[in-house]
């Protein structure tokens, strides 16, 4: 409990402060369309559902103002660097801007629900008072103006034959709302972990659709559906004192008829700054991507694994950092991700791509093709990521699941150059490093760099700086009987190296509660790059074996997000 504060006690702030403005904004605009008499003629055709729609619609505009600002990957890669001197608390909130956007999102679409809802009681209403009777104030305020360009009306409906269905696709407001409605929904559901680790193509056309929802976001307020007395009107017809004589308007020493006038659009204030900041983004991001790219080398790796080593005029990264590459012959649209495997002291930079899905497929078998031209690249980045702080902790456990071991390499293989170069600035003093692969095959990835680690290990006497441990979950009884007979052997039958493979998943427990043992004073941080599931048991044992004395060991849970 005590790491857990220690942690996430500033995320818990971040979050009681976006909840208590969403709170805050709700409830004000809420009581401004329930209590002020601007609006008392309009209660009266249509209730509180006003103000529903109204409190819904503040928060709208809200929450698209922040949607944009987690997902602008420069600004957070200046944050962070910027903040590289900050604490460690402060730091880690920038490796939450994905699930900081999934709750905004949330939020959208529940405020999207009361909105809808609202507007949907609103058309009934307004349609329903003009069968009320004629005596009614209802049927009185409807049909006191009629729907000429400039006249003072207050129901939005300019006849009795106008139907809510009709006005839905007529009107600006509703046309608009039901195209926003749709992109929503297209985008919400395309984002779901199934669609975007099997599907990522669907995912990634779909969430471009955010641009005809903030097009129909600023265009939606612009017919000025929802009306008010105004305050010239307010000041020769008090509503409250001239409804109880609504029959006798107009008349001599009576009140005068009140005239109405449409809410002016606000929702382009709200989003006018950060729609601004993500289009100077992405302007960036396009003059980066069209900066020649030249493959240097390119490696068939075993299990459908490409590795790519490239150069780029200006390229610098930094550990554990990943790019976005798209490769036009195979789709001029797409981006993907792709974490960096080389270290930031090589002269070129690397990604290792396993075939996942049908732009990953059709790229490797493009550079498969021994006679046909090499694909043209372009590359966006990079961009900045939790590893890229594992050398501000003494001690670290890495975790990498299958192809998530990619930050990691580019980490072991900066720190083979960093003690080749005597590199005395290096903080972290124990690495402990967990590979998590399904088949034998994926192992020969790194294989050279491990041995490589090994070699330099023993030469410089740091034995102790890195334990690595690798686990094979697919196995059958032909592998495990062929590495139990040859145990005795200096180096393993499945890999090589000198470490022993070990069959089935890690006891994390044990794991973390050796660590603990051997670290009762240090600061460790670990990393994953892996499955959620995994994320949970990790996120657990953190919080389980850290010490509520702050001065003893402490684990910090850090986690890849793309």
């Amino acid at each position: 409990m005590g790491n857990w504060v220690v942690n996430h006690w500033f995320s818990a702030v971040v979050l009681v402060v976006w909840l208590g403005l969403n709170i805050f904004l709700f409830v004000y605009a809420f009581l401004t369309f329930e209590k002020e008499d601007k609006y008392y003629y309009t209660r009266e055709i249509i209730g509180s559902s006003l103000a529903w729609a109204r409190a819904s619609a503040r928060c709208l505009n809200f929450n698209s103002l922040l949607i944009l600002l987690p997902v602008c990957r420069n600004l957070l890669s200046f944050l962070r660097g910027s903040c590289s001197c900050c604490r460690r608390t402060l730091r880690k909130q920038l490796d939450h801007n994905l699930t900081f956007h999934k709750l905004v999102a949330y939020m959208i679409c529940l405020h999207t629900v009361i909105h809808i809802a609202a507007h949907l009681f609103n058309f009934e209403r307004y349609s329903r008072s003009y069968k009320a009777d004629k005596d009614s104030m209802t049927f009185t305020l409807s049909t006191l103006y009629s729907h000429e360009k400039g006249s003072p009306w207050l129901n939005p409906f300019p006849s009795p034959n106008m139907t809510a269905e009709l006005m839905t696709f007529t009107s600006i407001a509703g046309l608009t709302g039901v195209i926003i409605t749709l992109a929503l929904i297209l985008m919400v559901t395309s984002a779901t972990e199934f669609i975007r680790r099997c599907y990522f193509e669907v995912f990634w056309y779909t969430h471009h659709l955010f641009v005809i929802y903030f097009i129909g976001l600023v265009i939606h307020g612009i017919g000025g559906i929802v009306r008010g007395q105004t305050e010239d009107s307010m000041k020769e017809h008090p509503p409250r004192k001239c409804a109880q004589q609504y029959e006798k308007w107009g008349e001599p020493s009576h009140c005068k008829h009140p005239q109405f006038g449409g809410l002016p659009a606000e929702s382009w204030k709200w989003v006018l700054s950060p729609v601004i900041l993500y289009v100077f983004e992405r302007l960036v991001r396009f003059y980066r991507s069209q900066q020649k790219v030249v493959i240097t080398k390119v490696v068939q790796h075993p299990s459908k694994v490409l590795e790519l080593q490239m150069n780029k005029r200006g390229f610098r990264m930094e550990v554990g950092q990943y790019i976005f590459v798209n490769c036009p012959s195979v789709s001029p649209l797409e981006w993907h991700p792709f974490t960096l495997t080389s270290a930031p002291e090589e002269p070129f930079f690397s990604i290792h791509i396993r075939a996942a899905g049908d732009w990953t497929e059709t790229l490797l078998r493009a550079f498969e093709q021994q006679n046909s031209p090499m694909p043209r690249l372009e590359v966006d980045g990079p961009f900045g990521t939790a590893s890229e702080d594992v050398f501000q902790y003494e001690v670290a456990m890495l975790v990498g699941a299958g192809i998530g071991v990619t930050p990691f390499a580019s980490i072991l293989k900066s720190i083979w150059y960093k003690f080749r170069h005597a590199d005395h600035t290096l903080k972290t003093k124990t690495i402990y490093f967990y590979w998590i692969c399904r088949d034998t095959g994926a192992f020969a990835w790194f294989n050279d760099l491990l041995a490589s680690l090994e070699r330099e290990m023993e030469e410089y006497g740091k034995m102790g700086f890195l334990t690595y441990r690798l686990f094979l979950t697919g196995w059958d009884n032909n592998i495990a009987g062929h590495a139990a007979l040859h145990f005795d052997k200096p180096t393993d039958v499945v890999t090589g190296l000198k470490q022993k493979t070990s069959f089935g998943r890690p006891m994390w427990d044990n794991e973390f509660s050796t660590v603990a043992a051997l670290h009762p004073r240090s600061v460790v941080g670990v990393f994953l790059c892996g499955p959620q599931t995994l994320a949970k048991s990790l996120r657990k044992c953190c919080n389980h074996y850290s010490s509520l004395d702050p001065r003893k060991v402490q684990f910090y849970f850090n986690k890849e997000n793309f």
